[in-house]
């Protein structure tokens, strides 16, 4: 697979920022290469995403068909030296990152879970048989992945809560092989993935293990979850577990307890800053041609003092946001990153997207409920991202923790 860029990514040029909302031009702090291949990603969003995403939303159904364009265009596994395909720095990976959620916040969190979660927990945590077997496949999109952690009595306590168990025992032909017995919930690609990386704890020592579920295994169950408000074309699934036999060889051989695990959610968790990011960003660019296109009193009521002064609000707070994930990603390539690091920003930057969108709700005025207008996907998909990989709280209280020395949630 090689990526070729658009032809209207080849006129890009590289001194002008890509992003309006990119007030103080930090893309100027990215390589010609990483802005030209940032335009190309972007115009194949705007063309191919963003124009079918409302419906989608509407219709509670994830964009499966996008799946060989997005493996095609190298957006699977850019993280890994084994399938990467652009420069492979977390600065840009965080910039892509934003821009897909900027298109489209669901597409964000399907490559979300799929890339950032089952393959790096596969990348983190599996032997080298494991990654040649599976990391080209999943960046190919052969096949889909999910990421089952959560479970329905357990989100923020899964480190101390979790109830899935995981049983070794020894087959007649001398190999070993475990039994899965639990529950999931809201897993991301869950609803209709081929391989689902699910952490269960282990009954002889306590401790959490990863293990790589073919889907089709026996006692494997995955059902859609319904009457959803947020992320709508996001699949997510209750799964339950009932016996279900996965050999050794699937067992991902350097996980060996819930520190292994979280090595996968500090870095992920950052990642998420960058799509909360992306959320305000397309709820801005929304409210900003909305006010510049409504009249009313007979003249555009972005001329009005207050509709501007909600877009200075919302431009500022985006400013902020991309100078703590700009930072963060940063010393994530520098070897830094901390888990109070991605804490922080994944606490901050929802909180501020969560107010830039209803800043942005209220410059659409009564329109701002309806998808024609722009703002409400983003609205709506603004509340399961501010959740989503670690609450404010929790996050807050990581952070908490590293100032004080003293753990505030256990």
């Amino acid at each position: 697979m090689t990526f070729t860029l658009p032809d209207t990514a080849a006129t890009t040029d590289p001194a002008a920022p890509l992003l309006d909302a990119d007030f103080y031009a930090f893309q100027h702090q990215l390589s010609e290469p990483e802005q030209r291949a940032l335009s190309g990603i972007r115009h194949f969003l705007d063309t191919e995403v963003r124009p079918f995403a409302d419906d989608h939303w509407e219709r509670a159904e994830s964009p499966r068909h996008l799946v060989p364009r997005i493996a095609e265009l190298g957006l699977f596994g850019n993280a890994f030296p084994e399938t990467a395909q652009f420069p492979n720095s977390a600065v840009f990976r965080g910039w892509v990152a934003l821009e897909i959620s900027r298109a489209d916040p669901s597409t964000a969190t399907f490559i979300g879970v799929h890339s950032g979660l089952a393959m790096t927990a596969i990348a983190v945590g599996g032997s080298a048989e494991q990654k040649a077997e599976w990391l080209p496949r999943l960046a190919a999109g052969e096949l889909v992945a999910a990421f089952g952690l959560t479970e329905p009595g357990h989100g923020s306590d899964t480190a101390r809560g979790l109830e899935t168990t995981a049983e070794r025992r020894r087959r007649d032909d001398g190999e070993d092989e475990w039994v899965l017995n639990g529950s999931k919930r809201w897993i991301g690609n869950g609803a209709f993935a081929d391989l689902v990386v699910i952490w269960a704890r282990d009954v002889a020592d306590d401790q959490v293990k990863g293990f790589l579920v073919r889907t089709p295994t026996p006692g494997f169950h995955a059902s859609k979850i319904e009457r959803k408000q947020s992320l709508r074309a996001v699949e997510n699934a209750d799964i339950e577990l009932s016996g279900v036999v996965v050999p050794e060889r699937d067992r991902l051989q350097e996980i060996h307890s819930f520190r292994d695990v979280a090595i996968v959610l500090r870095l992920t968790r950052a990642d998420v800053a960058w799509q909360g990011l992306g959320v305000a960003v397309g709820a801005y660019e929304a409210a900003l041609a909305y006010a510049k296109s409504r009249v009313q009193f007979g003249k555009p009521i972005a001329s009005f003092q207050l509709v501007q002064q909600k877009l200075a609000n919302a431009l500022a707070n985006i400013t902020a946001c991309i100078a703590l994930c700009m930072r963060v990603s940063q010393m994530q390539d520098e070897g830094l990153q901390a888990d109070h690091h991605s804490a922080m920003a994944k606490a901050f930057v929802t909180a501020r997207m969560r107010e830039t969108v209803a800043l942005c709700r209220e410059i659409v005025g009564g329109n701002g409920i309806q998808l024609d207008h722009g703002v409400a996907r983003y609205f709506a998909d603004a509340e399961a991202v501010y959740t989503f990989e670690g609450t404010f709280d929790m996050n807050s209280l990581i952070v908490g923790r590293a100032i004080t020395g003293i753990a505030a949630f256990v």
